[in-house]
């Protein structure tokens, strides 16, 4: 097939599949905005870091497990793509269960640590016990999942896994939120059933391919040999660790603006959720195309894989770009579907200014690390993960309050890391791209 209508039919899914998945992580904060009280919105906002660690377990074997499956096809090593699988899913399995058994017995002293206080720990509290401490796992297994069974080429149907629990999620919301007045906690209740109802649609799925699919749930194919592990884990960690330092950044948003009011760090939150928007076009193109880059390196044919990767590059930085000016242009169109809180409209409308005066550039950022990713080039994809967050986020997040810039400098930061991290990953790219193509 032409890389063109490849690209098309693997990334046109995801990209929907990745809209819908904003719509559904936006569903929550909208339903609750709805009650009016800024510290259930709040409540929401404290918990985005534990969610985000939730994808980061996702990434670590979704997308090392995604990546390594699709070369071993492109090899025609069915049965190590079999075993790849079995590790991936039975470990995430293992690993989300503990991280919820975990964050449900320290939230007494996690949330605060996240920004809770004594207005918000009470909601908070609710919400991650369902949504969280009993969903981690599911919560977990569905993009994992979909990572997977991408990696063989049904893009549709895992697309269609991951929107089916959106909508369901929205759906779900506002019988628990308001027709059974259970507030936010309902919120939490209606992501747990949403997130097993998508692991069913998932393993039922798998189930109906058994016999033409390498990607299999049989315990029995798990081992922890032939390097699966270390290959697994070494692609996937970078894109945990993005996750992770998500998590962290949000942590220190949500601590130091914890400082000022629960109204300001509702206006935090709900500029975070407005993000997920710029985000998901960019996200869908280059998750899709992952395959395609990993099939064709691990077939010997860098041709194609060169080809992908300017595509995608141009659609990423396009649509990410289009999208950034839209909510720069219009923010209180993106801001009203929250909240009517004139309060909250005021704090939030300057907070996107100037969060989002460097998003434009994360398009570039992920082609280049969903390529590193694609082929196994685990110590440039490391690299590139620390590069925007750790090197160059968190030391800001430090030093721009002190200055005198408030919570202002911490979004400043945001906007510093954005542009200066996606040049730096893009020159680090440039220089290696010619070595990267060398078969395997």
């Amino acid at each position: 097939m032409p890389v063109g209508r490849a690209i098309a039919s693997l990334a046109v899914p995801t990209v929907i599949s990745q809209i819908v998945t904003v719509i559904y992580n936006m569903a929550d904060t909208f339903f609750v905005g709805q009650l009016g009280d800024p510290n259930q919105v709040a409540a929401a906002t404290v918990a985005l870091p534990l969610f985000i660690f939730i994808t980061a377990l996702a990434n670590l074997f979704g997308v090392g497990g995604a990546s390594l499956i699709s070369r071993c096809l492109g090899q025609g090593d069915r049965q190590k793509a079999g075993h790849t699988a079995a590790f991936c899913i039975w470990s995430a399995i293992a690993v989300s269960l503990i991280y919820g058994i975990a964050v449900l017995l320290l939230r007494p002293v996690l949330l605060p640590l996240l920004g809770a206080d004594a207005e918000t720990f009470g909601y908070s509290s609710s919400y991650v016990l369902y949504s969280i401490g009993l969903g981690a796992m599911p919560a977990a297994l569905n993009p994992m999942l979909a990572h997977l069974v991408r990696a063989e080429g049904h893009s549709r149907q895992a697309s269609l896994g991951v929107a089916f629990g959106g909508i369901l999620n929205i759906l779900l919301d506002p019988f628990f939120i308001f027709v059974l007045d259970l507030e936010i906690a309902g919120a939490g209740i209606a992501t747990l059933l949403s997130n097993l109802a998508a692991a069913g649609y998932f393993a039922l799925f798998l189930h109906k391919i058994r016999h033409e699919t390498a990607i299999t749930i049989s315990p029995r194919q798990y081992t922890l040999g032939q390097h699966i592990p270390g290959e697994v884990l070494s692609v996937g960690l970078p894109s945990c660790l993005i996750s992770v330092m998500g998590a962290i950044s949000n942590t220190v948003l949500n601590h130091f603006t914890s400082g000022y009011s629960n109204a300001a760090m509702a206006g935090m939150g709900i500029a975070k959720k407005v993000n997920l928007l710029a985000f998901a076009v960019g996200q869908g193109i280059t998750q899709g195309t992952q395959p395609i880059m990993s099939y064709n390196y691990g077939a010997g044919k860098p041709e194609r894989v060169k080809k992908t990767f300017f595509l995608i590059l141009a659609f990423s930085f396009g649509f990410t770009t289009i999208a950034s000016w839209l909510i720069l242009l219009f923010p209180k169109t993106f801001i009203m579907p929250f909240t009517d809180s004139q309060r909250l409209i005021e704090i939030t409308i300057p907070a996107i200014r100037i969060y989002f005066g460097g998003m434009m550039f994360i398009g570039v950022l992920y082609a280049c690390q969903r390529t590193f990713m694609a082929l196994g080039r685990t110590k440039l994809s490391l690299l590139g993960a620390m590069m925007r967050k750790l090197v160059i986020l968190l030391p800001l997040c430090f030093i721009l309050p002190r200055l005198g810039y408030g919570t202002d400098g911490l979004l400043y930061a945001e906007c510093i890391a954005d542009v200066l991290g996606s040049a730096i990953v893009f020159a680090i790219f440039i220089w290696n791209f010619k070595s990267m193509l060398k078969t395997p």
